[in-house]
C-alpha cells in the first residue's frame, strides 16, 4: 500500500525558509512523477512543483519558480520541497502526491496517491 508522510511545516516570518519532506512507502515509483500541491482556504488545489522519479526533470508552478527546489533525497526514500523567500501568500496546507501524469503534469486530478498535508503559515 501506498503511503506518503509529509512534514516540515510550521510557521515562519515573511522572508524565510523551510524545508519541506515527503517519506514515500509501498511500491517502486521508478516510473512516478512526485508531486506539490497546496491548497489555501477557499482556493482550489494549486502546483507548486514535481519531478519524474527516475530521471529526474524538474517542473514548477508559476509561484514557486526562483524560491522553491523539489529534489530527492540522498537516500532514495524521500522528496522534499525546499522554499526560501516565503511570502504571507504562500500560507497553505502542502500536500506530496504520486500518479502517472498522462495529460497534464500540474493537474492534481492526474495523480493518485496523496499525502495527509502539512500546514505551511507565513506571517507579514
Amino acid at each position: 500500500q501506498v503511503q506518503l508522510v509529509e512534514s516540515g511545516g510550521g510557521l515562519v516570518q515573511a522572508g524565510g525558509s523551510l524545508r519541506l519532506s515527503c517519506a514515500a512507502s509501498g511500491r517502486t515509483f521508478g516510473n512516478y512523477v512526485m508531486g506539490w500541491f497546496r491548497q489555501a482556504p477557499g482556493k482550489e488545489r494549486e502546483f507548486v512543483a514535481a519531478f519524474r522519479w527516475s530521471d529526474g526533470p524538474t517542473y514548477y508552478g508559476d509561484s514557486a519558480k526562483g524560491r522553491f527546489t523539489v529534489s530527492r533525497d540522498n537516500d532514495g526514500n524521500a522528496v522534499t520541497l525546499q522554499m526560501n523567500s516565503l511570502k504571507p501568500e504562500d500560507t497553505a496546507v502542502y500536500y506530496c502526491a504520486a500518479g502517472s501524469p498522462q495529460y497534464d503534469i500540474a493537474w492534481y486530478e492526474e495523480y493518485d496517491y496523496w499525502g495527509q498535508g502539512t500546514q505551511v503559515t507565513v506571517s507579514s
